[in-house]
């Protein structure tokens, strides 16, 4: 049987389950953190048992797995989420590898790859092979799929030097990539087309934050050429509330495209893009923004609408399994 790595170790694919394609546990600057959040907002300890407590409600309510797109840029720091796994063995975390920048590469690139002040070859598809076929870090802990990002500046320079990298170790190891995009400036577009000439398998590629969008027209565009569409941010009723996501996940099915969508929050336990204000933004502003939403109020609205629980479950079980195997 085909396995995927999680942070406990390989897990069969078959037995994935019920499936959260884009979900994070912790999004964190250590620059940030470090420098302000020490003393003022981040208790370590607290916050890694009130994840504990989130991901253990999140099992309870069927989920089996979750798959987590934080790389650098992000926050990510496996040490953190192997203490949190490990005291909810029966949810499997799935982790990427990969660079979260709208722009520019991270200095840390800048002056090395091909024809550059230090001319070598592309240092981030040795690292991000290195993450998919070792581990990260020390930990032993290996990513399963990679992850980039194509914002509203669309193909900068920066941003197309990193998805080709990405585009080579999928290349390299046959690791499926997520493409953070930004479906107002309708990015899934040029996303593809860069990847597609690198030599990706398209179906090997979700499209997060496709469910922005209830533009029809774009959404089968993008997944008649194969690709899966990621409907991941529900109770992010800022981009599109979620009546909208609804109708559009909705009218998909009916024209056939349940084997081409995936569904998530994006949610986490804790993002420091509010600072301290995380619990009281959650609460008050994005209530629904959590990693309930769609087993609570989401399921039964499409129920409502037509989806039958055969094209629920491709979304949940059987798109995320065929996504990594």
């Amino acid at each position: 049987m085909p396995v995927v790595e999680t942070v406990s170790g390989p897990a069969d694919v078959a037995g994935l389950g019920q499936t959260l394609m884009h979900e994070h546990i912790f999004v964190l600057a250590t620059e940030h953190l470090d420098n302000y959040g020490i003393g003022a907002w981040w208790d370590e300890e607290h916050r890694v048992a009130d994840a504990i407590t989130k991901l253990r409600a999140m099992r309870a309510a069927g989920v089996s797995t979750i798959v987590d797109p934080t790389v650098w840029g992000l926050g990510r720091y496996i040490p953190r989420i192997q203490r949190i796994a490990a005291e909810v063995p029966e949810l499997n975390i799935i982790v990427a590898t990969g660079l979260y920048c709208f722009d520019e590469v991270p200095h840390q690139y800048e002056h090395r790859g091909p024809g550059l002040l230090l001319d070598m070859p592309e240092p981030m598809v040795d690292d991000f092979v290195r993450d998919l076929t070792v581990g990260i870090a020390d930990t032993g802990v290996r990513a399963a799929f990679l992850k980039c990002v194509v914002e509203h500046r669309g193909l900068t320079p920066g941003v197309e030097r990193i998805c080709r990298a990405v585009a080579q170790a999928h290349v390299r190891t046959g690791a499926p990539i997520t493409v953070h995009t930004n479906a107002f400036t309708q990015a899934g577009v040029p996303a593809l087309d860069l990847l597609a000439k690198e030599g990706v398998d398209l179906t090997k590629v979700v499209l997060g934050h496709s469910g922005d969008s209830n533009d029809l027209d774009y959404l089968m565009r993008l997944a008649d050429r194969g690709a899966t569409l990621g409907m991941d941010r529900f109770g992010l009723d800022v981009y599109n509330p979620t009546p909208a996501r609804v109708e559009t996940i909705a009218a998909l099915c009916a024209r056939g495209y349940a084997d081409r969508m995936v569904l998530s929050h994006d949610s986490a336990c804790f993002m420091d893009y509010f600072g301290g204000a995380w619990d009281e933004l959650q609460g008050q502003v994005t209530p629904n923004w959590n990693y309930h939403h769609i087993h609570d109020d989401v399921l039964p609205a499409l129920r409502e609408k037509g989806v039958t629980d055969a094209q629920i479950d491709q979304m949940l079980v059987d798109n995320p399994r065929r996504y990594f195997s």
